[in-house]
């Protein structure tokens, strides 16, 4: 029997969701392992390059392969499991997807600004790009229910996590981000409730991210309503 393929997590970490998440829409038995990366332990650092999550180490007959940075390992999944595709057949809307799995990526950087910082100007900064961001997604959206219409998608995968945060985010302040968004919504609503997505973090999740937003004093939480 062949060992599964095992992911090297943190339970945050939107981008260990979406490998998580396309391991499941391929339904590809594997294992995670959980590090804190405040404390990174020795063993780790000597395989991440980066010294971050996701890993996915695949066994060989030699020991194991180790593939590091999130995009890589969806796509070497999407290129060597069998299960649904998750990329479009014509190159042209493949490249177009990838584009799209990037824009998804900065979006995740202004989020991660958004979530920790201290100063108040910073956040409603950071708040209308990300307005900016999701009526520019609003406008390429079609009908749904996903990115791609009927079929899952990476850029579901890549997307799926930072809606996620906005779960919590809504349980704090109104930050109106997503107002008369009404696609970009649906499709939020429709990422919620895939059973891949909700599989992808542990059942504590909102308490751990309120913890993080604790930890680093974020005005998030001390918003109340953050005005539209």
């Amino acid at each position: 029997m062949t060992a599964p393929l095992t992911l090297i997590s943190h339970h945050l970490c939107p981008y260990v969701q979406r490998a998580a998440i396309t391991l499941h829409e391929k339904d590809v038995p594997f294992e995670r392992v959980y590090i804190d990366l405040a404390n990174k332990p020795d063993w780790f650092l000597k395989i991440s390059p980066l010294g971050k999550v996701p890993l996915l180490s695949i066994p060989q007959d030699n020991g194991e392969a180790i593939l590091f940075e999130s995009t890589v390992i969806c796509e070497y999944l999407e290129e060597t499991q069998p299960g649904p595709k998750l990329h479009p057949a014509d190159p042209l809307t493949r490249a177009r997807h990838r584009g799209w799995l990037e824009f998804g990526s900065s979006i995740l950087g202004d989020l991660w600004v958004y979530e920790t910082t201290q100063d108040a100007e910073t956040l409603e900064a950071k708040r209308n790009t990300l307005r900016t961001k999701f009526a520019t997604v609003e406008a390429d959206l079609g009908h749904g229910p996903y990115f791609a219409r009927a079929g899952f998608s990476l850029v579901d995968a890549v997307f799926a996590p930072i809606f996620r945060y906005f779960d919590v985010f809504d349980t704090i302040a109104e930050h109106g981000i997503f107002d008369g968004l009404s696609r970009v919504s649906a499709w939020r609503n429709a990422l919620a409730a895939r059973p891949s997505v909700k599989a992808a973090v542990t059942h504590d999740y909102a308490s751990r991210l309120m913890a993080f937003l604790e930890k680093h004093d974020a005005v998030l939480l001390k918003t109340g309503k953050i005005a539209a």
